[in-house]
């Protein structure tokens, strides 16, 4: 899930909450959502990958 914050940045959670804090785990700041997306994919793929 990417979303963008207040600095104009955009940032990437886990889809799922963290089972201890309630909240999504940050998986990274990126300043644009070119570079985000490219790197929720590559997430995904190794997520996926066994």
């Amino acid at each position: 899930m990417i979303r963008k914050l207040k600095s104009g940045m955009f940032r990437i959670y886990s889809r799922s909450s963290d089972a201890k804090t309630g909240k999504r785990k940050n998986l990274g700041t990126f300043a644009t959502r070119q570079e985000a997306l490219k790197r929720e994919k590559e997430i995904q793929y190794f997520k996926k990958r066994k």
